[in-house]
């Protein structure tokens, strides 16, 4: 079985929480199913979850080279050369970190839907929405390759997995879908 869940904000990607914060129980009433990978409590959008672990490896395993996609709103303008320095490569502390690809979105998508609470925006500084494409996945990744460039991270949302796609998969909800 594998589901396809729109993971809201501020929901932990996995089902127990010693702190009683949101955790997957609150919104996925399967058994024995498992999270693959991982998206941060901070984070939206596409989480997949299977029972087949054969299938968790194909997607979730780093030597897999398995392409995610993000949809990000950065504080400040997003410009061409730290485009271009996310796709030649950056040094983070734990290694070389490179989009396989990142474009300027020149607006914000439609698809996006209203965030509770609101990201936080400063009056004086504009923001920017960027689709960056990785296929490693690593902890706060993507934050960190933004935050490198200058290009701090207000809102991240994973829109597909390998050939899976978020959708118009409503925040909360979740699909079951065929491999």
């Amino acid at each position: 079985m594998l589901i396809a869940f729109n993971k809201p904000y501020q929901v932990l990607s996995q089902f127990t929480d010693p702190n009683q914060r949101q955790t997957l129980a609150n919104f996925i009433d399967l058994p024995d199913v498992y999270a693959i990978g991982r998206l941060d409590y901070d984070s939206e959008g596409l989480l997949l979850l299977t029972d087949d672990g054969q299938l968790k490896h194909q997607l979730a395993h780093p030597k897999q080279k398995v392409n995610k996609v993000y949809l990000v709103q950065v504080e400040g303008v997003a410009r061409k050369p730290s485009l271009d320095l996310l796709r030649k490569g950056i040094e983070l502390k734990d290694g070389i970190a490179k989009a396989v690809s990142v474009q300027l979105q020149l607006k914000q998508p439609a698809f996006v839907w209203k965030r509770n609470p609101p990201i936080r925006q400063r009056k004086n500084i504009p923001t920017s929405w960027v689709e960056i494409v990785i296929n490693e996945g690593r902890n706060r990744q993507v934050r960190r390759m933004m935050a490198h460039v200058g290009l701090p991270v207000l809102r991240l949302i994973r829109t597909q997995i390998g050939d899976f796609k978020l959708g118009d998969l409503p925040g909360g909800k979740y699909q079951i879908i065929n491999p």
